[in-house]
């Protein structure tokens, strides 16, 4: 049985005037989330803006959005680091705030080898949860093939779970034909539908924070094999998605929030706002995304 399925977001953290974390904002953007129907949330991510947290902040966060999930959908903690003995504090928080599981990358700021990514994977592995392992060469300087993936879940028995973030859509069957039942998850929305066809069996998403009912549609076709209805969602979600493989994502997908009725708000340094040309991108994509007259997010 899938841990992991359908469409997980990979939520924002939003922030006061003040630059502390906005916790009411936090639960509201949650809540309508799970009202537009999505399957589980990603917390302290990428898009959590993890990096630029501290330790409590993080913990905050994390129980910020268990108690707002409140068992209705699971909870995936980003727990990566430079080292597995910081990752297994951040799983440690996860672990006592109630979190359902944890994802990491291999270790960051080190290009680590094959044997080095199995033992950092072994080691967070010891926290007690299920490991969804996360492979994202752009964020971590590693790219695990599908081997080196076998190899870790073949090895490190914590380790359930693959989102796979490397664009290479080849990789998504290479991995389902390994021998086991490693879950797959696509985690790159610009290929999300090439994902689901060849049988992912989850999206990490970050578009979803603010388009979820496109993104839970777009699933929904594709489990009901109505390809023609999929393509037509994924079509006009495209051009917002594709900021998604940007490193400006964060500013693109909370700046897409306010616009649509979420609470995306600032970002924290170094990330700035979006200057006139990007914000004129970003509305040109949310205007696809709107075409047939209808609105999106929160307002659907």
């Amino acid at each position: 049985m899938a841990r992991f399925e359908g469409i997980i977001p990979a939520v924002t953290t939003p922030f006061t005037a003040d630059d502390q974390v906005d916790v009411e904002a936090l639960k509201d953007n949650l809540e309508k989330l799970i009202e537009a129907g999505v399957h589980g949330f990603v917390a302290t991510g990428t898009m959590g803006e993890a990096g630029s947290l501290t330790t409590a902040e993080r913990r905050l966060v994390v129980e910020s959005v268990v108690e707002a999930a409140a068992g209705r959908v699971p909870v995936i903690v980003g727990v990566s680091s430079g080292s597995a003995a910081q990752s297994l504090v951040y799983a440690a928080d996860a672990r006592q705030a109630g979190a359902d599981a944890v994802m990491c990358l291999p270790p960051l700021g080190y290009r680590a080898d094959p044997e080095e990514v199995v033992a950092f994977f072994a080691a967070v592995a010891e926290c007690g949860l299920p490991v969804m392992a996360y492979n994202n060469p752009e964020a971590s300087g590693v790219d695990m093939s599908a081997a080196l993936i076998e190899r870790i879940f073949n090895q490190v028995e914590g380790v359930v779970a693959i989102k796979e973030c490397s664009g290479d859509t080849r990789r998504i069957p290479a991995l389902l034909h390994l021998d086991g039942d490693l879950e797959v998850l696509v985690g790159g929305d610009d290929w999300a539908l090439e994902g689901f066809a060849a049988g992912a069996t989850g999206w990490v998403t970050g578009v979803g924070v603010l388009a979820p009912r496109e993104t839970v549609e777009l699933y929904d076709a594709v489990l009901a094999h109505e390809l023609v209805k999929a393509r037509d969602v994924y079509r006009r979600m495209l051009p917002v998605a594709r900021f998604d493989m940007t490193p400006k994502l964060v500013q693109y997908f909370k700046a897409a929030q306010d616009a649509v009725g979420f609470r995306g708000g600032p970002t924290r340094a170094p990330r700035l706002p979006l200057n006139a040309s990007e914000q004129a991108a970003l509305n040109e994509a949310l205007a696809v995304l709107r075409v047939g007259g209808r609105e999106v997010a929160v307002s659907a």
